[in-house]
């Protein structure tokens, strides 16, 4: 679990193409200006050699690890780092007893790096809590999930998040040139300008996933021969990664008009289409998060209650990617594709909340009646359970208002039953 920076030596060529690049300082960190500029008051603490309590929270890629290790090697801290996903308790109360004998013994600091510190419950996280208070260690957690949602509020409390954004094209460029510079080469001996403008648009701001296809290059071009196709083609290089390499702009059109093709087609109850849209995206890197929280909304505004299991379905299939991740999770994803695409659609509860935030948009909101309030202590409320069918004839409305009816259900799937049953009710 622990990495000692300072001591330990390894061969370059045993390491992975990212790691022999990796940024040695934090002024080497590419593509986050909006925190690492001269002007910024977060550099300048860096800079002055002062530790903080940060969550780095932003997409893959971005230099979130890079940051972590500069700063560790630049502020001479101990340096602990774990995985979220395969450490444990112990693990975590090893590391910050490790960090409180330094304090006491050595007057040195500690800096815990915690990857993917969203993996941990909320049980792990309090572990880390009396240590960070009491400065035994300083903490970076790193994560690509929304630090509100995924973290103990007591922790998030005692840290500052920096969010890292997608590595600009300039950035991807100059780390590709990087990558060439260690063959003492330039990126126009491994790919023609299309090739190399392709595989940024791919790489969608994320390094790792840029880098991870150049090392196959870079390798492929240490064993060249005269007959080999360099500098690369678009073709030459699909040929050699044995796939097509698909564009897909995230921050382009393509981005929107794809998912509302997908969502289109799960409309229109089309499954093998809405498949289609779905594998167009995943090959072209889109976030499998993006695509099913997009799900979640289509379950409940396409579907509802003709099968209410539609929700439940989608949101278990976030949790699957969570837990799991591509590619594994692609099964999950396109099991509840088909069960969507294919289910009996209503719009009908989509169309009842709308109405009703409208209604009140309107009319303001007026007193409660009386019997319906929590301080009145039931006086004047019928009970529905004391009465035949659990239901009783009485006005849930605000006194001087009409009763309005905003949802009516329809006639498809398991809504028929709600129709027949609310008609049943009031016979």
């Amino acid at each position: 679990m622990e990495n000692d920076l300072f001591a330990t030596q390894v061969d370059p060529e045993m390491l992975p193409l990212a790691e022999r690049i990796r940024p040695q300082n934090f002024d080497e960190v590419l593509g986050q200006t909006h925190f690492l500029s001269n002007k910024s008051a977060f550099y300048r603490i860096l800079k002055s050699e002062q530790l903080l309590n940060l969550i780095f929270w932003g997409p893959p890629g971005t230099g979130k690890t890079s940051l972590a290790i500069s700063l560790a090697k630049n502020l001479k801290a101990h340096f602990i780092q774990m995985n979220a996903v395969d450490a444990g308790v112990k693990d975590l109360k090893a590391a910050c007893e490790s960090g409180r004998t330094r304090k006491l013994q050595y007057q040195q600091k500690t800096l815990l790096f915690v990857d993917e510190i969203h993996r941990f419950n909320k049980s792990q996280q309090d572990v880390l809590l009396p240590y960070v208070e009491k400065g035994d260690v300083y903490l970076i957690g790193a994560t690509t999930e929304y630090p509100s949602y995924e973290l103990n509020k007591a922790l998030l409390s005692r840290c500052q998040v920096v969010e890292f954004r997608k590595l600009p094209t300039e950035a991807l460029e100059k780390i590709l040139e990087k990558a060439a510079a260690e063959l003492q080469i330039t990126t126009k001996d491994l790919f023609l300008d299309e090739t190399k403008q392709l595989l940024i648009n791919t790489a969608d701001g994320d390094a790792r996933r840029l880098l991870n296809i150049t090392e196959t290059v870079i390798k492929f071009y240490k064993v060249k021969t005269d007959e080999d196709p360099f500098p690369l083609s678009v073709d030459d290089l699909e040929k050699l990664m044995g796939r097509k390499i698909i564009p897909y702009d995230k921050k382009s059109d393509q981005h929107y008009d794809c998912i509302s093709a997908f969502i289109k087609s799960m409309r229109g109850s089309d499954p093998d289409a809405a498949l289609y849209y779905c594998a167009r995206m995943l090959e072209g890197g889109e976030d499998p998060s993006f695509i099913v929280r997009r799900m979640i909304i289509f379950a409940s505004e396409d579907i509802g209650n003709a099968d209410p299991r539609a929700l439940t379905m989608a949101t278990s299939c976030l949790q699957a990617v969570e837990a799991i991740g591509m590619p594994e999770a692609r099964i999950n994803i396109g099991q509840v594709v088909t069960y969507l695409a294919s289910c009996p659609k209503s719009n009908k509860a989509y169309l009842a909340i709308n109405a009703a935030i409208e209604y009140v948009q309107k009319s303001g909101t007026p007193e409660l009646p009386v019997h319906l309030r929590s301080s009145s202590k039931g006086q004047g409320y019928l009970y529905p359970h004391s009465y035949p069918k659990s239901y009783v004839k009485q006005s849930y409305w605000p006194p001087q208002t009409k009763p309005e009816t905003f949802y009516e259900p329809s006639n498809s799937g398991f809504e028929k039953n709600i129709s027949e049953y609310l008609r049943w009710l009031k016979e």
